[in-house]
């Protein structure tokens, strides 16, 4: 399973309007039960918005990774959005964010859920990404800066 695999085109989302961290969880919730039949909206905002309660997801350079697990989810399930407006995500660092990578994933997947997020985390850190993710112009610029990013992040398994 691989960060690629589970963000198709489709789900990298250019310019939205986040207004704040609920009322994008909300958009994103919304917008990923409308391409997921086995997803319900309500439910998947609240394990997110749940998962926010417990700390932030705001990892800081205006970055988020809001991620939880769904008993309805069959699969990895992965979306980005790159927001029109940075908006307050209560970050560690206390910068807005408007880079925000979403993950949900199967309510028993343990391993892949923790290697799946350290991916997210490791591909956003790098100051050359954010750069390109900031400076794509349109939705498939957007999806293809990301994922290139993500496959020169990972080890090359033919070595």
């Amino acid at each position: 399973m691989t960060l690629e695999s589970i963000l198709p085109p489709e789900r990298t989302l250019y310019g939205v309007t986040g207004g704040s961290k609920k009322r994008l969880l909300e958009f994103f919730s919304t917008f990923i039960a409308q391409n997921t039949p086995s997803l319900d909206s309500q439910e998947v905002f609240s394990r997110l918005i749940g998962r926010e309660r417990l700390g932030s997801t705001g990892i800081g350079n205006g970055v988020a990774i809001p991620h939880a697990r769904s008993p309805h989810c069959k699969g990895p399930i992965a979306g980005f959005m790159r927001l029109k407006d940075a908006i307050d995500f209560d970050a560690i660092d206390g910068e807005p964010v408007d880079l925000v990578f979403v993950l949900l994933v199967p309510e028993e997947a343990d391993d892949t859920h923790l290697s799946l997020l350290a991916e997210v985390a490791g591909v956003m850190n790098q100051g050359s990404v954010r750069q390109q993710l900031r400076h794509a112009e349109t939705q498939q610029a957007l999806h293809d800066a990301l994922i290139d990013a993500i496959r020169h992040h990972q080890p090359n398994d033919d070595d």
